[in-house]
């Protein structure tokens, strides 16, 4: 985190000392390294964004370590928070208070983001996001050992709705995931549409895991918009694309913006189906020989998909245990330190850097669906048709609301 971890910490010592008390160090700091993977197990998001692929690139991160830091073995623990923030919490904190966790990842569910990010910041201990979207992670909700790493609702329409809008896609019409991260993703994309000279002509706001979308396309379609920005996810954009052929909508001249789509749910679509479709990621598989390498070992090694949360789990399961091995403990003021002052270069995270209100700053890169015909393999679905350098794809440091951050 740099010399604003490193001031902090020093005042929260020097208070200590101040006060005639002995200083405590932050989070569990026991010697051995434990690592909580808290994500959708079962529901909607359990395919792509989590479930089984995202333990599974956890535990070949601890492997490919070598399985032991501060020398003793990792210990990792799973658990389904249903994506209800209260049983994630409840969860967390049980972890944090019994079983001595000293890192909380994944936490898909943006709800579950923000109620685990401040609980275990709370007590000390590191969460790293990866599967949680909502940019208030690293603004107003920032806190002192939150990490948001892979991507979030401002890196998503950089990409995808710039691409739109250039191209012609000027009045958009919004279907939304009601809740922090549909919300957070549609503002984000309505500015980006709004600052290229667009429009945003209405939207609606639907219930997580909704299985009928016909009246809100129906909205929608009467709406005379150009384009029918979908601000969900999983399940959710699956069902929303499938009903939206089913009536015809493409055919009659309106187009479907995916704004977080991920290779899984093209699968479950079809790429004929979804030929054509543009939408920003994290990261691509097939981009270039190291990431190649990678999803080989990872669909060896028990692998779902290869999806940019799970590559994200894997890189910043690697990027915590090495920030352990270089301070020498597991606890949390001096790991978080030095995960911020480490670049993150790797398969997944070219030139990437820990900012000081805990954003990952990396290349995003835009991504189009090809026809069935011209894939040579099973995970062969897109196309990189341009990479979005880090600095482009995310606001500067000093634009962030993270109180933490020097203004």
């Amino acid at each position: 985190m740099g010399k604003l971890q490193g001031t902090l910490s020093a005042l929260v010592l020097a208070g200590a000392m101040a006060a005639g008390t002995t200083a405590h160090a932050a989070g569990n700091g026991d010697g051995t390294v434990r690592i909580g993977v808290l994500g959708d197990m079962s529901g909607t998001y359990s395919t792509g964004f989590s479930g089984s692929g995202a333990v599974a690139a956890v535990k070949m991160a601890v492997d490919d370590f070598g399985g032991k830091a501060l020398g003793e073995n990792i210990e990792v623990l799973s658990a389904d928070h249903q994506n209800k923030a209260d049983i994630a919490s409840s969860t967390a904190r049980e972890w944090i208070d019994r079983d001595k966790v000293d890192v909380i990842m994944d936490l898909t569910n943006s709800a579950v983001g923000l109620a685990v990010q401040q609980l275990a910041s709370d007590k000390g201990i590191i969460t790293i996001n990866t599967g949680s979207a909502t940019s208030e992670l690293t603004n107003d909700a920032c806190t002192q050992y939150g990490i948001h790493y892979g991507y979030d609702t401002h890196a998503l329409p950089v990409g995808t709705a710039t691409a739109i809008v250039k191209n012609g896609g000027k009045k958009w019409f919004f279907i939304t995931a009601d809740y922090a991260f549909g919300h957070a993703l549609e503002s984000n994309t309505s500015d980006v549409v709004k600052k290229l000279g667009g429009s945003v002509v209405g939207s609606v706001s639907a219930p997580l895991n909704t299985n009928d979308f016909s009246s809100y396309l129906l909205q929608a379609q009467s709406s005379g918009a150009d384009v029918i920005g979908l601000a969900n996810a999983g399940q959710d954009t699956i069902n929303a694309v499938k009903q939206a052929n089913e009536f015809g909508i493409v055919d009659r001249g309106q187009s479907l913006a995916g704004m977080l789509v991920l290779l899984s749910d093209v699968k479950s679509l079809g790429r004929d189906t979804a030929a054509g479709l543009q939408f920003t990621s994290g990261w691509y598989w097939n981009h270039d020989e190291e990431s190649r390498e990678w999803t080989k070992r990872y669909l060896d090694n028990g692998g779902t998909t290869p999806t940019f949360p799970h590559a994200a789990l894997y890189s910043s399961t690697m990027a915590y245990l090495n920030a352990v091995k270089a301070a020498d403990t597991d606890e949390s003021d001096a790991v978080r330190e030095a995960m911020g002052n480490k670049p993150i270069d790797d398969f997944f995270a070219k030139g990437g850097t820990i900012r000081d209100d805990g954003l990952l700053e990396h290349d995003m890169y835009l991504l189009k669906v090809k026809k069935s015909a011209d894939s040579d393999s099973e995970w062969d679905i897109a196309t990189v048709e341009r990479t979005i350098p880090g600095d482009q794809a995310y606001p500067s440091l000093s634009e962030s609301s993270c109180a933490m951050v020097n203004k």
